[in-house]
């Protein structure tokens, strides 16, 4: 399966965050949504670049963003974990039954791991896709290539 690609509309879903509320792609319309896919929690790399969003929360709030993090980890895994980070700010998204399901969707499901790639996907305000990239597992995402594309 190929990944998402620019110009292609969003997939719509709703998956549980760390606190159990139901988030939903349409909810964030009128706004900028960057879904941030990493393999799993409880690892280093993953936690930098879920620290990352949480640092630039005010910043792309400035450029009517919003971030999710997205992983297959259950609920109450990416609560604890999200705790243990300190991320107050950052809703992380439980991709985690049916297993890896919208990662799968958006072309991203590593079949073989059972996690998603690492990948940066931003829809604009119109639920389209405009940028997608992803990552060598091992490597942290540079947040300020996303910001400098959202200031455009």
């Amino acid at each position: 399966m190929e990944a998402i690609k620019v110009g292609e509309q969003a997939l719509a879903f709703g998956l549980k965050d760390q606190q159990g509320n139901n988030v939903e792609l349409e909810s964030f319309q009128g706004k900028k949504v960057l879904l941030s896919f990493h393999p799993l929690a409880w690892t280093g790399v993953c936690a930098e670049q879920m620290k990352s969003l949480e640092a630039n929360t005010e910043e792309l709030a400035k450029l009517n963003t919003v971030a999710l993090g997205l992983s297959v980890d259950s609920v109450p895994s990416k609560k604890a974990w999200g705790e243990s980070l300190g991320i107050e700010q950052t809703s992380l998204l439980s991709d985690f039954w049916p297993h890896g399901e919208l990662a799968a969707k958006y072309g991203i499901f590593r079949e073989k791991h059972g996690t998603s790639e690492r990948a940066n996907i931003i829809v604009d305000e119109d639920g389209r896709v405009v940028f997608v990239k992803i990552y060598p597992i091992s490597e942290l995402p540079d947040m300020e290539e996303i910001l400098d594309f959202l200031r455009k």
